[in-house]
């Protein structure tokens, strides 16, 4: 069912296939195997701000295994400390390196102005996602490598109202629509299909993202399902079943292939942000610093052949159509767009299941950052081909997260 062309795009889904799967994906797997992207650090213990919940899947599936701090690189490490000047006091610069890892001061000068860069633009404000304090002593890395996205058997209310809380208050959705997750799975998505249709394009396209974002989560579970689990053995694998319960036309009346659409969707709008933040990368300033220099250039390499081969796509996505209109009306709009992104990075600390939450937080920081990148495309286009890009900035955390995203 799901063929053709995608609403609001020129593009059809057998081109984005046989583009993605022949051409990009091979060498985006090879890249997110390396380890400036395998290392994702994140604070899965914030509490959660809209509801009080104590209710964390008690199942061994759920956990997250963080990495022991002599198996990150060092360049890693070191490139997410934040240089001050209270940090040279001797005292101070002991206590932030037992807390953060070991600081290495093999850094060249350029890196050490990234890192200065980095920090002026955690917290700034064109950020659509909620700033995760990686500073904070709750903040780990977990090498994603091993910490797959896959079932682990977290369902039931608490997982249904996260999804809830998601659509009924984030998506410009009016009273009158039923919430589009009622437990009888389907007999709401009449309504929402006949309103999505008439909002106008960027509301559409919101709605669009996270219900793509749904999607993917739940093919990714779909086909990591936990199908045995014995004392001595776990086997993961596709669950048809469980697949088609989500996405198959008769059984959601209609509403499968339209929300597998939208993860193409949700694919064009990523793939487009790759093809524009070009330049930030192609910089000669810019590293992939992992402390590790032939891997590090080979990687940039790779990354530079993938922003290239996003860039030749054929039918990107036109995203000057949004907020095209009345200027002060668009302006308002976007910044709609961003708080109610923000809102929905939020609601990832209330999800009960800790790989599900790193999974989450992953995957709506990326598409926060691709939001990002398309909304600063002016700032992008004036950054200097050598120095620093005090313009437009991505962090360590962004970058990981938007490759991963879009990997996923």
């Amino acid at each position: 069912q799901v063929t053709g062309y995608l609403d609001d795009c020129t593009c059809d889904v057998e081109t984005i296939d046989a583009f993605n799967n022949y051409k990009l994906f091979p060498r985006l797997n090879e890249l997110l195997e390396s380890d400036y992207f395998r290392y994702y650090k994140v604070n899965l213990q914030k509490p959660c701000p809209f509801w009080d919940d104590s209710s964390h899947c008690g199942m061994r599936d759920c956990a997250v295994e963080p990495c022991p701090s002599d198996e990150v690189p060092d360049g890693i490490r070191s490139g997410s400390y934040k240089y001050s000047e209270e940090a040279n006091n001797l005292a101070e610069e002991c206590e932030e390196a037992k807390r953060l890892g070991a600081v290495d001061d093999s850094l060249s000068t350029e890196t050490r102005q990234a890192v200065l860069q980095w920090a002026q633009h955690d917290d700034s404000s064109d950020s659509f996602c909620e700033a995760d304090d990686i500073h904070s002593p709750d903040a780990e890395y977990v090498d994603l490598l091993l910490n797959p996205e896959r079932y682990t058997g977290y369902k039931g209310p608490d997982a249904w109202r996260i999804w809830n809380s998601i659509y009924e208050e984030n998506c410009f959705k009016p009273q009158n629509v039923k919430r589009p997750l009622a437990s009888g799975r389907g007999e709401s998505f009449i309504y929402l299909t006949k309103w999505v249709s008439r909002v106008c394009v960027e509301k559409r396209a919101f709605y669009r993202l996270i219900s793509g974002l749904h999607a993917s989560i739940n093919i990714h579970l779909s086909a990591r399902y936990l199908l045995k689990d014995t004392w001595s053995e776990k086997k993961w694998g596709p669950n048809v079943t469980e697949f088609q319960q989500r996405f198959d036309e008769v059984l959601t009346r209609g509403e499968g292939p339209r929300r597998l659409k939208n993860l193409y969707f949700l694919y064009l709008i990523e793939l487009r942000a790759l093809s524009k933040v070009l330049p930030f990368f192609e910089r000669p300033g810019f590293q992939l610093y992992t402390g590790n220099k032939s891997q590090d250039a080979q990687m940039k390499h790779l990354l530079l052949e993938i922003l290239h081969l996003a860039k030749s796509f054929p039918l990107h996505f036109d995203e000057n159509s949004f907020f095209a209109g009345n200027k002060k009306e668009a302006a308002k709009l976007k910044e709609e767009f961003r708080l109610h992104f923000k809102n929905i990075s939020k609601i990832m600390d209330c999800v009960g299941c800790f790989k599900c939450r790193l999974w989450g937080k992953l995957q709506t920081q990326g598409l926060g950052t691709a939001l990002k990148i398309l909304f600063s495309e002016n700032l992008i286009e004036k950054i200097p081909e050598s120095g620093p890009s005090y313009g437009f900035q991505l962090t360590r955390q962004e970058i990981v997260a938007l490759f991963n995203a879009f990997g996923r």
